[in-house]
């Protein structure tokens, strides 16, 4: 076997998707300590960035962007008064978002690099006057799992696995947050989920 042979194989799986592009980096150092501009659906090119999957963050742990990432969402999030945010709600199509953790006393906000939702309730019911900081002005029901269960990795770098529940907005929807935070990753809306019940 040649020996370019296994370093292009390794290249393969651990070279270009373990760093952020330089346009990427331009998004997450500009103005570093201002939230970044929000990409809304009324704008047809950041349609084009809110409707493309997102890929996994390799090597979490040793990305010295990474940080900067979470800073400038979580300022974003702070900025437009949301429970949530994603990536490519920023213009970074990335597997990581920041959600409210309203299941714990203090209400956390939590990190969660390459979410997996890895089990869910069969049944679904119909969250009353969701809204996203993407879909400005507008509220609508969407159809949710009772429970998801998932798995991430946190903001100190440490696989993590919950359980999180629905509910209405006068209780515990942490499970909500976080498949909204989810389809977002994975280049849905809320919008696509309506529910008239």
């Amino acid at each position: 076997m040649k020996l370019w042979l296994p370093l292009l194989i390794l290249f393969l799986f651990t070279g270009c998707a373990s760093v952020f592009t330089e346009s990427e980096k331009t998004l997450i150092y500009q103005n570093p300590e201002s939230p970044a501009r929000l990409i809304t659906l009324k704008n047809p090119s950041d349609a084009l960035i809110l409707r493309h999957r997102s890929v996994d963050i390799k090597n979490s742990r040793k990305n010295k962007d990474l940080p900067q990432l979470v800073k400038k969402l979580y300022l974003t999030m702070l900025a437009e008064n949301g429970v949530g945010i994603a990536a490519p709600q920023i213009g970074i199509n990335r597997n990581i978002f920041l959600f409210y953790r309203l299941d714990l006393p203090e209400k956390s906000v939590e990190v969660a690099i390459n979410p997996r939702i890895v089990s869910h309730s069969e049944e679904l019911f119909c969250f009353r006057n969701d809204g996203c900081l993407s879909v400005p002005d507008e509220y609508g029901n969407s159809r949710r799992y009772a429970w998801v269960e998932v798995e991430y990795i946190n903001q100190n770098g440490e696989k993590v696995r919950n359980r999180f529940n629905g509910g209405s907005r006068a209780e515990d929807y942490t499970g909500i947050i976080f498949q909204h935070e989810f389809d977002h990753i994975n280049g849905k809306l809320y919008i696509d989920r309506k529910c008239d019940e």
